[in-house]
């Protein structure tokens, strides 16, 4: 079993990446004009120009909270870093689940404004099974290494 999570944790390496350029929604102002696609990253680079707080809050939650996690969880399935960290490592990736929230809850205050037209996109669902994927492995290592030793 944990060889398992350990690969399904090393596979995250590379599906956060991957959902942080895929299209998260297509936005657009007014029906009769295209919609832009919106990922994690091109949102980013927006903020960064507009606003430099919240881009800064943004990417520690979207970017380096649950890469440093999923990383940090690695360490301790190899033997690299001891299970007491754990504990830290699983608020790190609730941090990242926050940020699924406030995505959601922008898309349901447009909708609900009615001004623009969004329509979800595969990225979203993406990002959030990386980081649903990401606390469950965390769950399943901590049951494992309890029932271990």
């Amino acid at each position: 079993m944990m060889s398992v999570l350990r690969y399904a944790n090393l596979a995250l390496l590379i599906a956060f990446p991957l959902a942080w350029f895929a299209p998260l929604m297509r936005a657009g102002l007014l029906p009769l004009f295209g919609l832009s696609e919106i990922s994690v990253i091109s949102g980013l680079q927006s903020l960064w120009s507009s606003d430099v707080f919240l881009a800064l809050i943004v990417t520690v939650f979207a970017l380096f909270a649950p890469y440093l996690k999923t990383i940090g969880l690695a360490l301790v399935h190899f033997g690299l870093l001891k299970d007491k960290v754990l504990p830290v490592l699983s608020y790190m990736g609730k941090l990242a689940m926050a940020d699924v929230f406030l995505m959601a809850l922008y898309v349901v205050i447009i909708k609900g404004i009615g001004i623009g037209r969004v329509e979800i996109a595969w990225g979203l669902y993406a990002f959030t099974a990386c980081i649903l994927a990401s606390i469950a492995i965390s769950i399943l290592t901590t049951r494992e290494l309890k029932r271990a030793g």
